[in-house]
Formats: structure tokens, sequence, C-alpha cells
């Protein structure tokens, strides 16, 4: 797969995901069918992984929050991803996200992940430059193994442009309630951009793969970003279940109508 960043800097409008709908509606909706979707997955045993990545302050955290408001906590996870333990870095880069791989039922959303095997690691020299190359198939195996068992992979892509994510990171700064989120690795990150953008037009190249493709989303208008990207989850989502739900269980008729004279619609 071969990006051109150029490609998702217009920054979309709700009309190019909408038809027609204002924010809200369109956000009620995609939440809607979200928690169907989720409700299909849950009654139907199916296990989902959901990768995020991007620049800093692309809107990654905000979309999650909005895709997970309607699903149920206890099928579920989000992980968000910094830094090994010594624990970890004593063992393989995958360890630790095998750890955190989701049973039948779940959904594991990782709001960076494995990737950063090929990024951060990269670009800091954390990982040599063997290891780090390394990776590429390392992580193309990993994600294989998940979806021949069965197992939904979906790996999300924002960009943003330095303009935009400058005034993002300003932002933080004005707002006491979101100044939480800024670190000093924000401004670290930001003088490399050049080097995030060559590791970011490789990763593509080597793990854009048949069984586990990346989605790129322009993620400089935020409200429209998030509809896109809601939809394409839950898409994905709806591709991988049945859409139908089970008949109610005799016994369970049978109990109800013990206990409150419950009486079978037509």
């Amino acid at each position: 797969m071969a990006i051109d960043f150029t490609d998702y800097e217009s920054g979309l409008a709700l009309d190019d995901v909408t038809d027609g709908d204002d924010y809200g509606d369109a956000l009620k909706a995609a939440q809607k069918r979200l928690a169907r979707a989720h409700f299909a997955h849950i009654v139907h045993g199916k296990t989902a992984i959901m990768v995020f990545e991007g620049w800093d302050a692309a809107g990654k955290g905000g979309i999650i929050r909005r895709m997970t408001a309607e699903w149920d906590p206890r099928y579920f996870a989000v992980h968000p991803i910094g830094a090994p333990t010594k624990e970890e870095l004593e063992r393989h880069f995958l360890w630790r996200f095998w750890q955190k791989l989701p049973g039948k039922r779940d959904i594991a959303v990782f709001d960076r992940s494995w990737y950063g095997r090929v990024l951060v690691e990269r670009i800091e020299g954390y990982a040599s430059e063997t290891e780090w190359r390394r990776g590429y198939d390392e992580i193309n195996e990993f994600e294989s193994q998940q979806v021949d068992r069965g197992t939904t992979m979906i790996k999300i892509f924002l960009h943003a442009t330095q303009k935009s994510q400058d005034k993002r990171l300003a932002d933080r700064l004005d707002t006491p309630s979101k100044r939480w989120k800024l670190t000093p690795e924000d401004f670290r990150n930001r003088e490399k951009r050049g080097e995030y953008m060559d590791a970011y037009h490789d990763m593509f190249k080597e793990t854009d793969t048949r069984w586990a493709p990346w989605a790129v989303f322009d993620g400089n208008n935020k409200k429209p970003a998030r509809i896109a990207v809601l939809n394409h989850i839950a898409a994905q989502l709806e591709a991988n279940v049945p859409a139908t739900f089970p008949e109610a269980d005799a016994e369970l008729i049978h109990l109800a109508e013990k206990a409150f004279g419950y009486e079978v619609k037509d």
C-alpha cells in the first residue's frame, strides 16, 4: 500500500460522510449501528481487535470514546499503549500484546499498538535496524494468526497536517481539563515528523495485507472524521457477524410465563 498523505489533508466536510444529517444526528446513527453490531458480536461469540495509529492529537481518543459509548463494558477493553515496562522489555516485543488479546465475545481496542516496533522504537533507537526490519514479518504473522482463528482485525490510521496538530496542541495547553493529555513526547515527536513520515510510508508498504488492511482517514476536521471512522468500523463488524439474533430460549419463555404470566408476542 503506497500512501500519499496529501490525499488526506483537505479536511472532510460532514456532507462528505453523511446524507445531509447534522453532526449530532449522524453521530447518534453511527453509535446505534455500532451498538447493534456489538450486540450481535456478543450473541454470536465473535472476537475483534481494533488498532488505532496516527499522529499525536489526530483524534484517536475522541473516536474511541464515541465508538464505545453505547457498548456493553463487560465485552470490550481499551488498551492505551505506552512505553514497555522492565518486565516487558525482557521479553519479545509482542509478548505484552499477547496478554491483551480478546476472548470470545470480546473486543480489544488498542490506542497505539505493536506498530511501535516499526515507529517509535525505530526512530528513537530502542530497536536495532535488524530488529525493527524483522518486525514487519513478525507483525504480519501475528495478525495473520489472529485472523486465522476467526478474529476481525480492523486497523485505523488518522492523518493530520502539522498545522492541525499544532492547533490542537495549543488547544490542550489553553484548556485546563485537557492539559493532562500533553507530554514532552508530543513535542519530541513533532520535531521528528519527517522521520515518522518515512516510517509510516514503510509501515503501510510492509503491513497493509490482504488479511489485515489499513484504512487511512483524513483527521483534519474532527467531526466528519469521527463519523467516517465509526461507520467504517461498524461496516467491518457487520461483515463478520450474522445480522440475525436468535429466537427466545424456550426455557426462558416458560420461566417468564410461570413468573409473571408472560405471553409471546406475534
